[in-house]
């Protein structure tokens, strides 16, 4: 049996393999380059699919440890049907994959794409998470984002925190900018810095340049970087989306304490 698996599994790479070089390189004939290597690789994955349903169908779940292994075949087999549709869609019919069906992780399924907007990496894949602090360094807030941006985000933030807090100034990253974002907080707080994305008129341009806008804008620059660097939440161990939360939690109170602490020793 581990035999026959370890067979299956070097095929289907080597298939993969040749896939991803014929998608990669150039030269003539590319297209049916890689029609041929897509059905190829495809043809073995087919056979591989029928295999496993097979196999759950005639598996006995006798004890907890064979339920178990049997509900996770059906996991990873209705995993593989779908990435079958996708290269087939994508590769063989020439579709474009709309974004929410694409797949980035079989094992931790709720991981996004992030385009970042900088350079170098221009994209990552996770899960974005916002956060607020106060005049102390202390994180009163953190939210884990349902594939929505920056902007999305700030109406809803401000609405809990403000019932929470009394909030005089609040600075933000650029990509949080949207005029109703503004609009929002300038009827609500004394000074909102919030640097517009894109071009600026004159009256902006003046806001932005004042020296209490900058310093209120340099002082939030390195809360995230701290939190990733010093607390643990630059790669997640706990598997699954329940432990994700967790883990961020666990990293944003380590972070807190952290000052706390600091500050007692002081």
């Amino acid at each position: 049996m581990e035999r026959k698996t370890k067979d299956w599994k070097r095929e289907l790479k080597n298939r993969c393999r040749a896939l991803g070089k014929a998608c990669g390189s150039g030269g003539k004939n590319k297209e049916q380059r890689v029609k041929r290597a897509t059905e190829d690789y495809l043809e073995k994955a087919v056979v591989l699919s029928k295999k496993l349903h097979h196999t759950h169908v005639s598996l006995v779940a006798d004890d907890i440890q064979t339920l178990t292994l049997g509900l996770e075949l059906e996991r990873f087999t209705r995993l593989l049907d779908k990435h079958i549709d996708l290269v087939d869609r994508r590769l063989l019919q020439d579709q474009q994959i709309p974004h929410h069906q694409k797949m980035f992780s079989i094992f931790e399924d709720y991981t996004e794409w992030i385009n970042k907007g900088k350079s170098r990496p221009n994209v990552e894949l996770g899960k974005k998470l916002s956060i607020t602090t106060d005049q102390y360094g202390l994180i009163i807030d953190h939210r884990i984002m349902e594939n929505e941006t920056d902007s999305q985000i700030v109406i809803q933030t401000a609405t809990d925190l403000l019932v929470k807090y009394k909030i005089t100034n609040w600075s933000f990253d650029k990509g949080y900018y949207h005029k109703d974002n503004k609009s929002y907080l300038d009827q609500r707080i004394d000074q909102a810095i919030m640097p517009k994305k894109g071009k600026r008129n004159k009256q902006e341009i003046i806001e932005e340049t004042t020296p209490a806008f900058k310093t209120l804008k340099n002082k939030h620059s390195a809360v995230e970087s701290n939190i990733i660097e010093h607390c643990g939440l630059n790669r997640c161990p706990d598997k699954g989306y329940h432990g994700f939360k967790r883990y961020i939690s666990i990293g944003v109170t380590a972070y807190n304490l952290k000052r706390i602490g600091r500050e007692l020793l002081k």
